[in-house]
């Protein structure tokens, strides 16, 4: 590649599209405000991963768990967004969803049944449900073979349309898509949550490697964004702030990978 990216990949269903191409206009006004020149649209055809590891990223947003991994050192981290989700300023969660008619009203009961989760890449529908379960047992080999099986859906969309059709027992999903599917998928209407992760640094917006100062200069774009929103659109999108948190901050979700990783001897090549 060689133009300018800018994308929103991570929550961009096609019921918000609209709303995120607000969003994008706003921040095209306020990159070039701060002196940054932005292509006329979002890329929403290249693959996130490939639109991450680019040189000439200008704004994306990715997840944290490839953000401690795949992307350690290779990007800057711009901020991170504060969503209306009832979570800490910066902060998110997953909730834990099962089918609403299945005798299952603890993590315990998950024991030897099975789950359906987005991608390996993902610290909402993996990692953070892997974390989650770990604290079932500990006696690490009788966790292992504890549940049954598991399999990649492909979104969080996919593994609640998946526990809805009695493909999979349960899933973890993060709480912002949560959120959108009970506005949006008549599937989440079937399900019900009996439990919630931990609390981690929710997706942060990333750049190309850079100096201080541009990063200084996109974070202010973003805030400056936001605050050009019109009610509608931010409360389509869940927005609320955009924190100023470090890459320290993230370490959280290393350091639980590797309890995961200890406890149930996974990788996480993404």
């Amino acid at each position: 590649m060689s133009e300018v990216i800018v994308s929103l990949p991570m929550y961009d269903w096609p019921e918000v599209q609209t709303y995120n191409d607000q969003f994008y206009k706003e921040l095209r006004t306020s990159l070039a405000d701060q002196g940054f020149i932005a292509p006329p649209d979002l890329d929403r055809t290249t693959a996130p991963v490939e639109q991450w590891l680019d040189s000439n990223l200008l704004l994306s947003q990715t997840c944290g768990l490839p953000f401690k991994t795949l992307l350690k050192d290779k990007v800057s981290l711009v901020g991170t967004p504060s969503y209306g989700i009832n979570c800490g300023a910066g902060s998110y969660y997953s909730v834990i969803v099962v089918h609403q008619d299945a005798s299952i009203d603890t993590l315990d009961d998950l024991q030897g049944l099975t789950f359906a989760y987005n991608d390996k890449g993902s610290q909402s529908g993996y990692a953070a449900l892997l974390y989650t379960l770990s604290a079932l047992d500990n006696d690490e080999k009788s966790l292992v073979k504890s549940f049954n099986s598991s399999f990649e859906s492909g979104s969080h969309r996919a593994s609640i349309q998946a526990v809805a059709m009695g493909q999979a027992d349960f899933a973890a999903i993060d709480a912002l898509s949560w959120e959108l599917a009970l506005r949006h998928e008549p599937a989440a209407q079937k399900l019900r949550v009996i439990a919630t992760s931990e609390p981690t640094p929710t997706l942060p917006f990333i750049t190309a490697r850079r100096s201080r100062k541009e990063i200084d200069r996109l974070h202010m774009a973003v805030v400056d964004a936001m605050i050009s929103l019109d009610e509608e659109t931010r409360e389509a999108l869940l927005l609320i702030g955009f924190s100023p948190l470090k890459e320290r901050d993230y370490d959280v979700i290393e350091t639980r990978l590797n309890i995961v990783r200890r406890t149930f001897g996974m990788g996480y090549e993404i």
